[in-house]
């Protein structure tokens, strides 16, 4: 199991924006929770689940064992969680 960011660079008010990702949600919004990353930050119904960080959040969670994963892992990742998503509802 592994946490992983994408290569994002999203400009939102000001900040720089990337996206973080797991291979479970339960993994997920455990290492969020871990890194104090706010709840309101996941984003359920967009094309994948994830959770919106900073660049600032980013090199804090790659420093605590995330991944810097490149398009291809990020878009197969995203799957499994948007199908996992599913499954739960």
């Amino acid at each position: 199991m592994a946490i992983y960011v994408d290569r994002a660079r999203v400009l939102f008010k000001d900040r720089v924006w990337c996206h973080m990702m797991a291979d479970s949600l339960d993994e997920l919004h455990h290492f969020a929770q871990l890194m104090k990353i706010d709840a309101r930050l996941f984003h359920r119904t967009a094309s994948y689940p994830h959770y919106d960080i900073t660049m600032e959040m980013r090199e804090r969670v790659i420093a605590c064992g995330a991944v810097d994963a490149d398009r291809r892992t990020i878009i197969l990742c995203g799957k499994k969680l948007k199908q996992q998503l599913k499954q739960s509802m």
